[in-house]
């Protein structure tokens, strides 16, 4: 099952809104087939497992057990379901590390392999294939996106100088690590004076990977239409109070100013979006912290930055420290919100 993990991982960034999932298939203890999620709408893992599987070895399925990292599908999606390709082989035995609260799966799944005979153990590694999908689980348990607050700050705790420039409080390596992030998250979003001030593209250059959706709050639509963010190259949403009118690459999106912050992310979740990097400014950050809507925090803090005054930090609270290492001087610290 760790080794499905390690499988399952490798789609990050390009399976959501499905969840990462990986297959090993062992038969006398011994591996004859692997594979893992590649793409959303293409083949699951364990259709990628079998198909692995050398030809001469297909006969070996019927004493062979599949470890699977997410309960196997029980019905018709972008692929057929994946339960019934595990019966068309008769698998002796299904391990499962996580159960699928899809209200599509839930529970499904299982009972149909179970009622063609076949064995199934659930919950094996529970806990580390939960953290691999966290995503998806909160997507489907509180029907929201994941929240990750990524911020920079000099060692006297400031983002940002008095005139809002914030260049270049971390070195390029931290840089580059967050261009990883961005590929590896749905969406990116910002605040208006984060857009003003910076003019920010917001997509993925220094890593391999799709752009993030973006998106920015401009509650009463003052920012220039010649900034970066609504040049329509990439999908941009506009959340405001305003207007709402949505074309293919730049929608506006109208929320009422009561639960403005929860609103958004409920309306992230109505468009499949299940995980979300809030990059900013300090005031947008501070608005998720207090609102306690954020999950994960990148803070990345410099060891020789100093700006004497300026913009503050935002005050993280609530919080557990997880990780933490130093890329070349920058503490680069990663927290959990404590839950409620």
């Amino acid at each position: 099952m760790q080794r499905a993990l390690q499988l399952a991982q490798l789609g990050k960034g390009n399976v959501s809104p499905n969840p990462m999932v990986g297959a090993v298939i062992v038969y006398n203890d011994t591996i004859i087939g692997e594979g893992y999620h590649k793409k959303y709408g293409e083949p699951h893992a364990e259709v990628n497992a079998v198909a692995s599987v050398k030809t001469e070895d297909l006969a070996l399925l019927q004493d062979a057990e599949m470890y699977v990292t997410l309960e196997p599908c029980s019905h018709y999606g972008k692929t057929p379901p994946c339960a019934d390709l595990l019966v068309k082989h008769r698998f002796k035995k299904v391990y499962v590390c996580n159960l699928d609260p899809n209200p599509l799966v839930a529970g499904r799944g299982i009972k149909k392999l179970e009622d063609a005979g076949i064995e199934v153990e659930t919950k094996l590694l529970e806990d580390e294939g939960f953290e691999v999908n966290k995503r998806f689980f909160k997507a489907m348990l509180q029907k929201q996106p994941y929240v990750i607050l990524k911020y920079a700050q000099t060692a006297d705790g400031f983002v940002a100088r008095e005139n809002f420039d914030s260049k270049w409080i971390s070195n390029a390596q931290s840089r580059q690590l967050v261009h990883k992030l961005r590929a590896e998250e749905d969406a990116i979003l910002v605040g208006k004076n984060t857009a003003l001030y910076d003019n920010p593209s917001l997509t993925v250059r220094d890593w391999t990977g799709s752009h993030p959706i973006r998106i920015v709050i401009d509650r009463y639509l003052s920012l220039p239409l010649s900034y970066h963010l609504f040049d329509q190259s990439v999908e941009t949403l506009v959340y405001n109070i305003e207007k709402s009118k949505e074309t293919d690459h730049l929608k506006y999106i109208a929320l009422k100013e009561d639960d403005f912050f929860s609103s958004l992310l409920n309306d992230l979740f109505e468009r499949k979006i299940h995980s979300v990097i809030i990059e900013g400014g300090s005031f947008v950050l501070q608005q998720f912290i207090d609102q306690r809507l954020w999950d994960e925090a990148h803070v990345f803090t410099s060891s020789t930055s100093k700006f004497g005054k300026g913009i503050s930090a935002p005050l993280l609270t609530n919080k557990e420290k997880v990780k933490a290492k130093n890329i070349l001087g920058d503490d680069y610290s990663i927290y959990y919100r404590l839950k409620d």
